[in-house]
């Protein structure tokens, strides 16, 4: 049997730009993605602790060291500068490897640094 499980987290990053004209989705500091164990286009949860929203959408790379943490698109109707927010990604893997398997936990300092 497959289970979905807590691959990644980023535990309260901030909100560097909201970008409503840019192409949709998450730029996001390489450092931060590195340290998470996430990839360019793979599919994330942001949930945004100040207004309660989820979305879906997927990541483009950021430049490293940045602190970029940029709603684009669409998704820049979900937040603001300065919300904080936790960015998600799932794996599925079998049940029995889940019971063992270590996430990737990250939680930025100030200016989304390591």
């Amino acid at each position: 049997m497959q289970i979905q499980v807590l691959k990644s987290k980023i535990h309260r990053a901030v909100i560097t730009e909201a970008n409503l004209n840019y192409v949709g989705s998450l730029t996001l500091d390489e450092d931060l993605m590195l340290a998470a164990n996430l990839i360019e286009n793979e599919k994330i949860q942001i949930v945004n602790a100040h207004n309660g929203s989820r979305i879906e959408t997927y990541i483009i790379k950021g430049k490293k060291g940045s602190g970029t943490v940029c709603l684009n698109g669409p998704a820049a109707r979900k937040g603001a500068v300065g919300d904080v927010v936790i960015i998600i990604s799932y794996a599925s893997m079998d049940f029995e490897k889940a019971k063992s398997f270590q996430p990737a936990l990250v939680f930025p300092k100030e200016g989304n640094k390591l």
